[in-house]
Parts: structure tokens; C-alpha cells; sequence
């Protein structure tokens, strides 16, 4: 099927299937690597066996906690760069719902990936926990953008 330029075509990606949410299957995909899904769930899912066994073994408060520490990831504004007259600024803009996510599992995989635990599973693992506690790369990567973002305040009236 050929899509045309403009069109807000997104794909279903459906629910994972243990906890049935739709951001973890996101997680999964965005995990897998050459396909390998198989892989990709299981990494996942043993990150949230940790969370599990943090929150009384009890799936749903395993999934909040989740939800709280993604949360505490996604950015609500980041800078682009704009060329006015013979400058390039940086612009502060507000993020796109959709793109709030994608950064979000981006830098939440990133900085699990750059963990020294021995599993990918253990590292995703101890980062979701201290991105609750507001703590960890991924927190520490969105407190970035905005304090860009707040430097650069200056030039929003760039912003189109």
C-alpha cells in the first residue's frame, strides 16, 4: 500500500502479551534487533520480573511503576534549530505526543545499554527503577533538552 506525503498514517502495533499494553509492545519492538523478537521479550520481560518482585509480585503495580518511571523520562520540550537571516538558533518547541514516546524508549533503551550489569534484562531493569526516583541516564538525558531548552527561552519567538 503506497502512502501519500501528509497522510497521519500509524501503524497498529497491537498489545504485548502479557500485561496487554501497548507501550510495552513499543518497548519490545524498539528493544529487537535483526528481528529477533523472541530475544526482544524476553530482555523485557525479565526487567519486569525485577519490577515484579519490587513491587510484591503483583503484575498491575509492576506496570504502574513502569508507567511512573517512563513518565519521569518523556520530554515535554526540546530544542530544534532554526536559521534566521545568517544565524542558526536554537528554537525551544513543544513535543509531539508521538514523539514524546519514541525519545523516551530511545533514551530509556540508551541508557540501559550503557549500564555495567551483566543481562540487557538486569540493565533495563535497574534503570526503570532509579527513572522512578527521578534518577538514572535517561532522567539525566531529559533534564538535558530542557535545560537547553530553558537556556535558549530567549529565541522562541523563532519558533514557526
Amino acid at each position: 500500500m503506497a502512502r501519500s506525503k501528509g497522510t497521519d498514517f500509524t501503524r497498529d502495533i497491537g498489545v504485548d502479551q502479557q500485561f496487554g499494553s501497548s507501550l510495552v509492545q513499543k518497548l519490545i519492538n524498539m528493544v529487537m534487533r535483526q528481528g529477533k523478537k523472541n530475544v526482544a521479550r524476553t530482555i523485557v520481560y525479565d526487567a519486569f520480573d525485577v519490577l515484579m518482585k519490587k513491587s510484591g509480585g503483583n503484575a498491575d503495580k509492576a506496570l504502574a511503576l513502569f508507567e511512573k518511571a517512563f513518565g519521569n523520562i518523556v520530554p515535554q520540550v526540546e530544542v530544534r534549530s532554526r536559521r534566521v537571516g545568517g544565524g542558526v538558533y536554537q528554537v525551544p518547541r513543544e513535543v509531539n505526543p508521538n514523539r514524546k514516546q519514541a525519545l523516551g524508549l530511545r533514551w530509556l533503551i540508551q541508557a540501559a545499554a550503557e549500564r555495567s550489569n551483566k543481562t540487557m534484562g538486569a540493565r533495563l531493569a535497574s534503570e526503570l527503577l532509579e527513572a522512578v526516583d527521578n534518577k538514572g541516564g535517561a532522567v539525566k538525558k531529559k533534564m538535558d533538552v530542557q535545560r537547553m531548552a530553558e537556556a535558549n527561552r530567549a529565541f522562541s519567538h523563532y519558533a514557526w
